[in-house]
């Protein structure tokens, strides 16, 4: 299992696995033939029936034509069999001659395989630093030792990982306070109006228990706004999943006061299970559905509210379950191929589920029948059961009869 700064990535929306994952991907082909006088970048299945929306072709254009022309090709119904987010890296000499091909899949979080292991780390972060890839295993050891997730993190990880974390944190703190500036409309054919301003200002007037809920709506609201513009957020454990765990934060901070310090450690807890289902499953929408980046979104949040308000380790792993357990079965059905519709409103709603899950688990001893670990396992198999209109490719649920508007589809 990597470090959490593979979990933690600081780019621009909006999508992890359709911008960022390409965008990083055209870096490296650039990188690796920099004299082409031609690329051709094919895109495959989810990879290319939502990439018009997510952005797909401007962040690989915006790498590889200002160093020669670049087409990209785009096959929607042609899936590879590793991933459905597949894409292809061809670099042509001046007479046509093919110079050097690469097939690479865009898996989730902005990280790349090319199908036999993850590729464009540095040597420091390609390395698996976590003995333990099961929360079973690291909820026991950490009771056995008197120890907390948090420590587990620390003792594995490099030193610079609280440096990470802080740059982490400022550019989540950073994305709620800009998103709930911004107002407007944001890009795309939607003409969706920004909303987290105006709940902001709403929840203000009301009593303190709506007040409290209607504030992290709009901290949720206005971090996912910013990423469906395009905007610097954190992949927490994905794009499409971003609001959720920096409106808890967010709002714990503001109304509880915890310390950075505190903050932090609440970070490296929510990585550290994030970071389980990225290892034992997926957080990528086009292979598991939306239960993979808003239902795990969820569940980190959830952990790291229980940590902040005392949870124990059993208290923490039970609210962490429930928030992914209630998101099983979620589609991604992105209307028009956006990161907008439906996509912003759950991290809203996950996020007062994250919230809910924490509460539920504190009236507990933390005791319950089903482990997360459990609940990671069978995500994984219902993200392989649903069939491939409702992982990311725009055609079902909610997205059908609302395709983007391209000649390619």
């Amino acid at each position: 299992m990597k470090s959490l700064k593979e979990l933690y990535r600081i780019g621009n929306g909006p999508s992890s696995s359709h911008t960022m994952g390409p965008k990083k991907a055209a870096e490296m082909f650039l990188e690796r033939v920099p004299q082409a006088a031609r690329y051709v970048v094919t895109l495959y299945g989810s990879l290319a029936a939502t990439g018009k929306g997510h952005l797909t072709d401007t962040a690989i254009l915006k790498v590889l034509e200002p160093h020669a022309p670049t087409t990209v090709e785009w096959l929607p119904r042609t899936f590879l069999p590793f991933h459905p987010n597949a894409m292809k890296l061809e670099a042509f000499s001046a007479v046509g001659s093919l110079i050097d091909s690469w097939t690479v899949y865009s898996i989730g979080g902005g990280a790349l395989s090319d199908g036999n292991a993850i590729v464009g780390l540095s040597e420091e972060t390609q390395k698996d630093i976590y003995p333990m890839t099961t929360i079973s295993e690291i909820q026991a050891w950490c009771e056995q030792n008197g120890r907390t997730y948090w420590e587990y993190v620390e003792m594995h990880e490099d030193p610079d990982i609280w440096d990470h974390l802080s740059e982490v944190w400022s550019v989540m703190k950073a994305a709620v306070r800009n998103g709930l500036d911004n107002e407007g409309v944001l890009p795309g054919p939607l003409n969706l109006q920004r909303k987290a301003a105006s709940y902001f200002i709403k929840a203000k007037g009301y009593k303190a228990s709506l007040q409290s809920r209607g504030l992290v709506f709009a901290y949720a609201l206005a971090v996912s706004e910013e990423n469906a513009a395009g905007g610097r957020i954190v992949t927490a454990p994905t794009c499409g999943s971003c609001g959720v765990l920096p409106a808890i934060l967010y709002h714990l901070e503001e109304t509880r006061n915890f310390s950075e310090t505190r903050i932090l450690r609440a970070l490296a807890t929510a990585g550290l299970f994030g970071n389980v289902v990225k290892q034992n499953a997926s957080i990528s929408g086009a292979e598991v559905g939306c239960q993979g980046e808003v239902g795990v979104a969820c569940s980190m949040a959830a952990a790291a509210a229980s940590q902040l308000f005392g949870g124990s380790t059993a208290q923490i792993e039970y609210a962490a379950e429930m928030g992914l357990e209630h998101h099983l079965g979620m589609t991604c059905d992105p209307v028009c191929g956006l990161v907008q519709v439906p996509c912003i409103e759950r991290n809203a709603y996950a996020a007062a589920r994250a919230l809910d899950a924490n509460l539920y688990s504190s009236f507990t001893d933390g005791s319950h029948l089903v482990s997360f670990d459990r609940v990671v396992a069978v995500m994984k198999q219902t993200g392989h059961d649903l069939p491939s209109l409702y992982k990311e490719t725009g055609e079902g649920g909610l997205a059908r009869d609302w395709a983007y508007t391209s000649p390619e589809r």
